[in-house]
């Protein structure tokens, strides 16, 4: 059996690429984006063991605010600085300052980066600072700094430059020494512009009575955990010693549970299409084969063979070529997540992503995977060739029924009611596990109901065809109808792909949407001055103040973000002033009002969940350890523009001593000019960083800039899957091209010209496409619209990008087709005639 194996897949290898190439390209797929999570993970745990240099002990604030790895903490007394030295075995304990801190390149602008924007004290003691000196010297005089490299040549600073930091307040300062972070030229894309002690004191923490932490280095045979146990008594409640080794695992805790675990479920499940895709063109293949090896079949059973034997043989070709493919995929997967490696890069995720990781784990998932997928895909046609009678072996069959069976009709028919009724449920009941749930049915329903859509749609979409070329063009469609379940094998497969791509390009376009009515619903006002998402970036809440006494100006709100504990949980917040805010936004309040600057204000949905209402009293804690009762003034309905809770810029400001808007809403005078408004904000805003002055329409874009870079790259990752979808198809063209050989031949015997024969495959691959084009562009506008509903979006399907991917679909189908057409066209009659 083992020998027969081996010389049925050497001597059809045309078939053998064809199943390699699909399974190849589904675990290059799945192998890539595993390794391309363990290289972040690994990226990101290099960092954190890092971050603190040799630091062994860290004091710090024990109220912890943000579920952030990098989120900031609270100050701590200064005097604890020389407590600290004093206790047995502390070689060195020099204390740490950190807070926001906005370096401007030369030409005066903020530089921007996504990760903290920081400013800080530099470390004299090497040993304690994670960053060293590339160039220059440390910094002596309070307006004196180093920068971080990465940061530097982006803003086109070196040693001796003049520029400024922003802490809110504009310091000048002069740039006296280059940093790197080992050998990195950045934390991440973490910004560290550096001040002496003195200076940090100063423009940074605002006083010498508060620090940030105090960093511990430890004596010779004193470990990390003795050490800090010896710190502790010395304390005061409220602030903590903790090892170096548990403030690395906290920090990679906080990442795997959060960001990293995210990530990984992305990666896995665009894998998880590109394999499923894979295993349609691996089943349609076999598939075939098998249909085409009907008499071969039927001898082997002839001759005495059982029906596991038959299986066991399909079985363990389909083993084979599982196990080839999965080796090479493997590989192709390290290829992979380069590529993807670099494609982050350019999107600048936060992380420099250097070199590959790969940990057993991912091995161990993609080559079970591999062999398992191209098992099952191959299992069906198996079981069928298994059941093919030995008389089949005197006698002509048909290769494959024409006709979809009466079950497939009823069970599909179930499924897709099923799936129809469990999204629109989930879609009106705004329950987005319900309409998950049914999305899944729906690609069941889908593939079930494929072999019997192919006939009437394959004819549909050839009947231009058989019109505008003639016999070429209803022989195309003929041949399309003709086997309704290779062509729906090999269309769903190409469906599947573009119907994530689609249903991806449609939740975006309702997401922006959303946003738009939003924002065009609670503000009415005409320009926004925007300094983007960073929580440590923004501007002074004096530009607002500024602001507010030009003439063009009728109404400004400033507004910017925060940490804070809620209820006892770790929460973002808006900080404002309600009252300015309540009179440019319109916020739906349902309970109590605006109506002074001290109100606190929550979200519809938290104050139905959390049982309060307007009069409630809310436990807060602040990052400085401070806890109080805050009462609930307001409750609102409209949470795009602040999320769940409105803290009072009074409030806030008490327990901070960097206060930052990140955007501030303009309403401007009846009759002013928005351009002449613009130029004074823009001309105003020099000075503290130039944020950006944007309509509204571009606050709306700028909104979802940063998932249009995301999409991008997923959009990248799912071409994968076309491919597959398009090289199945490919496969699929040139099985049935051997397959009707004879039948080829007498058309050319009785007249058909080889640029017919062409146009004749040419255009039974485009029918195809466009059946999985179309089947996939539907699949993706009703889940978009029901996964998009479920989670309140309106449905606004982006028709451009859409009708884009209908023509590359289209293309795509003419492309697959070359060379199955070339070779159809090659075929020399008379062998072709004699051919078996």
């Amino acid at each position: 059996m083992t020998g027969l194996v081996f010389k049925e897949l050497w001597g059809r290898k045309r078939r053998l690429v064809g199943s390699l190439v699909a399974v190849f390209l589904g675990v290059t797929f799945l192998t890539g984006t595993l390794v391309l999570g363990d290289t972040l993970a690994a990226s990101i745990d290099g960092y954190f063991s890092k971050a603190y240099g040799s630091t062994d002990v860290t004091v710090r604030n024990a109220t912890k605010v943000s579920d952030a790895p990098w989120g900031a903490r609270g100050e701590i007394d200064a005097s604890l600085v020389d407590t600290v030295r004093q206790v047995d075995g502390v070689a060195n304990a020099e204390p740490t300052i950190q807070g926001s801190g906005q370096l401007l390149a030369k030409d005066g602008t903020t530089i921007q980066s996504r990760g903290p924007r920081t400013a800080g004290n530099w470390v004299t003691d090497p040993e304690l600072n994670p960053y060293h000196l590339v160039s220059g010297r440390a910094p002596r005089a309070p307006n004196e700094v180093v920068v971080n490299k990465m940061f530097a040549d982006q803003g086109d600073l070196k040693v001796g430059d003049r520029t400024a930091v922003l802490t809110p307040q504009k310091v000048p300062v002069t740039v006296v020494g280059i940093s790197k972070f080992g050998d990195e030229d950045a934390f991440g894309e973490t910004s560290f512009t550096a001040f002496s002690l003195e200076g940090a004191r100063q423009y940074v923490a605002k006083g010498t009575d508060r620090v940030g932490g105090v960093a511990v280095r430890a004596e010779d045979g004193v470990s990390q955990a003795e050490l800090a146990s010896r710190i502790k008594p010395v304390l005061p409640a409220g602030v903590e010693a903790v090892t170096n080794k548990a403030q690395v695992e906290e920090g990679m805790s906080l990442v795997e549970s959060g960001f990293l675990r995210v990530f990984r479920i992305v990666l896995a499940a665009f894998g998880g299409v590109a394999l499923l895709v894979a295993a349609f063109s691996i089943h349609n293949t076999f598939a075939i084969t098998m249909a085409q090896r009907t008499r071969e079949s039927a001898l082997l059973r002839a001759l005495g063979a059982g029906r596991r034997q038959v299986v066991a043989i399909v079985g363990f070709e389909a083993l084979v070529v599982g196990g080839a493919a999965t080796l090479a995929g493997l590989v192709g997967g390290l290829g992979f997540a380069a590529l993807l490696r670099w494609l982050f890069m350019q999107f600048r995720i936060g992380i420099a992503v250097e070199g590959l990781s790969v940990a057993a784990t991912s091995i161990l998932i993609a080559v079970p995977v591999g062999l398992v997928v191209t098992l099952v895909a191959a299992l069906g046609p198996a079981l069928k060739a298994s059941r093919t009678p030995p008389l089949a072996a005197l006698r002509e069959v048909a290769a494959e029924a024409s006709r979809p069976t009466d079950t497939r009709i009823i069970v599909g028919g179930v499924f897709a009611a099923v799936a129809a009724g469990t999204v629109v449920f989930g879609a009106v009941t705004e329950q987005m596990a319900m309409a998950a749930a049914g999305a899944v049915v729906t690609v069941a329903a889908m593939v079930v109901l494929g072999p019997v859509a192919a006939r009437p749609v394959a004819a549909l979409i050839g009947g231009p065809a058989a019109r505008l070329r003639g016999v070429p063009g209803r022989l195309a469609r003929d041949n399309a109808s003709r086997s309704p379940a290779r062509t729906a094998g090999a269309a769903t497969a190409l469906m599947i792909g573009v119907g994530v791509v689609s249903l991806m390009t449609v939740f975006i376009g309702s997401l922006g949407a959303s946003l738009e009515n939003s924002v065009a619903g609670s503000f009415k006002g005409s320009l926004v001055v925007n300094a983007g998402n960073n929580e440590t970036g923004g501007f002074s809440t004096r530009l607002v103040q500024d602001a507010a006494r030009l003439p063009e100006v009728r109404e400004i709100a400033g507004a910017g973000t925060g940490s804070m504990r809620v209820d006892g949980d770790p929460s973002t917040v808006s900080v404002a002033d309600p009252s300015a805010l309540g009179r440019v936004l319109d916020l739906d309040v349902t309970q109590g009002a605006m109506k002074d600057a001290g109100t606190f204000a929550v979200s519809k949905s938290v104050a139905d969940d959390k049982g309060w209402r307007a009069g409630s009293q809310v436990g807060v804690t602040f990052a400085d350890g401070t806890s109080q009762q805050l009462t609930v003034g307001a409750v609102y309905e409209n949470t795009d523009l602040t999320g769940d809770y409105l803290v009072p810029r009074t409030v806030w400001d008490a327990h901070t001593r960097q206060p930052l808007d990140t955007r501030a809403f303009v309403e401007l005078r009846p009759g002013a000019s928005a351009a002449a408004a613009t130029r004074a904000l823009t001309r105003l805003s020099a000075a503290y960083g130039a944020p950006e002055v944007q309509t509204r329409d571009d606050f709306v874009a700028s909104q979802t800039e940063e998932q249009q870079g995301f999409i991008t790259v997923v959009y990248g990752m799912l071409i994968l899957a076309i491919v597959v979808a398009l090289l199945g198809i490919a496969n699929t063209l040139s099985l049935a091209v051997h397959e009707r050989t004879r039948e080829l031949g007498l058309l050319r015997a009785v007249g058909a010209t080889r640029p017919q024969i062409r146009s004749m495959v040419r255009w039974e691959s485009l029918i195809v496409a466009l059946f999985g084009t179309a089947g996939g562009i539907g699949l993706g506008l009703f889940l978009g619209w029901g996964l998009g509903s479920a989670l309140g979006n309106p449905f606004a399907p982006p028709a451009v990008q859409l009708a884009v991917i209908a023509l590359v679909g289209a293309v795509a189908g003419a492309l697959a087709a070359i060379r199955p057409a070339r070779r159809a066209a090659r075929l020399a009659i008379l062998s072709a005639i004699s051919a078996p």
